[in-house]
């Protein structure tokens, strides 16, 4: 293989910044080149975090934008509104930026503010792509910058999308019911992801008010051409990572298992990170755990009249630092299994 690609990672000692480490470190094209970390600055990888010892001898440096100079492409793995402050100078300086925050996500100025708070870089909204890569596969190889989707729309919106653009929803009937690991709060300290609060425990939250909604309907509003609205709520379960969507939805037609099988196959056609379960069988979070694998299964019910799609996908790794990195080789011409091909984790 031709020289390494020079990468940086801004925000590398979050937990999704330290699974990009963990895919980063292995990736056969990759020579990592700094990594920050307003905490542990000044600090070795390997002291924070002993099991990356032998692996990264980098340490952690301030989140300054001059690290830009001579890396290719540098991962943003900040805080929402963190990120636009900090993008606009790393593609200034000839980096190509894949951010993890939500910021460059939404085409509308008016609908990120909505949901988050004033964004500083509208400009470069319209040029980020979105980073789905079964959805905008052709879009991402000249990419300056994408926006990474995330954990619940990945999980939602690869659930659903053949279904909405077949039309065989109805396209205002639309609920995601979803559990997630508590890794998904993140790494900060916090009493309500905490051990006891957490532990033999199972409860909604941000009922009809979670702001990964408006990114579910405007993708899967874009794949089918038309508004479409999903209800959607979250669930905290007592597991660190993985997220489970059971999605429903009302049918527009008399459908069989074996024919929504088919669609979705025709569908994600030449996929590699789409597993589609026969009829009768199920995905499970730990079937995907530590991958780049999104595993749907079906169910028609008949007697309702209504589809029931189990979505199963990593919080971490396909709904952050994996998809990233399948973004990544999509964006560098790489083959794009390249560094993603792993089993999942054991339990």
């Amino acid at each position: 293989m031709k020289n390494p690609i020079r990468v940086a990672v801004f925000g590398a000692s979050g937990y999704t910044g330290l699974e990009l480490l963990r895919l980063l470190a292995r990736h056969p094209a990759v020579e990592l080149t700094a990594l920050t970390s307003r905490e542990y600055q000044g600090r070795r990888v390997a002291e924070v975090f002993p099991g990356l010892a032998g692996i990264i001898g980098l340490p952690f440096v301030a989140p300054e934008v001059e690290l830009a100079k001579g890396v290719e492409v540098a991962f943003t793995a900040v805080p929402h509104q963190t990120a636009m402050g900090l993008v606009p100078s790393l593609l200034a300086a000839g980096c190509r930026v894949i951010d993890l925050s939500a910021d460059f996500r939404f085409r509308e100025q008016s609908l990120y503010e909505k949901w988050y708070q004033p964004h500083t870089a509208p400009e470069l909204l319209k040029e980020a792509v979105y980073g789905l890569p079964e959805l905008h596969r052709r879009e991402l190889p000249t990419a300056r910058l994408v926006g990474n989707p995330g954990c619940y729309p990945t999980c939602v919106i690869l659930g659903l999308a053949p279904l909405v653009k077949a039309r065989w929803v109805d396209l205002n009937s639309l609920i995601a019911d979803c559990k997630s690991g508590v890794s998904g709060a993140g790494r900060g300290a916090s009493l309500t992801t905490s051990f006891c609060e957490v532990y033999d425990s199972f409860k909604a939250y941000k009922v009809a008010e979670h702001r990964h909604t408006p990114e579910m309907e405007q993708e899967l509003s874009l794949v089918a051409g038309e508004q479409v609205r999903v209800t959607f709520t979250p669930h905290l379960a007592p597991m660190s990572r993985g997220i489970l969507g059971t999605l429903y939805g009302t049918l527009t037609q008399p459908v069989s298992d074996l024919e929504v099988f088919h669609l979705y196959q025709e569908f994600y056609h030449n996929q590699p990170f789409l597993r589609l379960h026969p009829p009768g069988s199920w995905p499970a979070t730990q079937q995907v755990r530590g991958t780049n694998f999104c595993d749907l299964g079906f169910k028609v019910d008949r007697e309702r009249n209504r589809i029931i799609v189990i979505s199963a996908i990593d919080n971490l790794a396909r709904g952050a630092a994996a998809q990233a990195v399948h973004n990544f080789n999509l964006m560098l011409g790489l083959p794009e299994t390249l560094g993603l091909e792993l089993p999942p984790l054991t339990p």
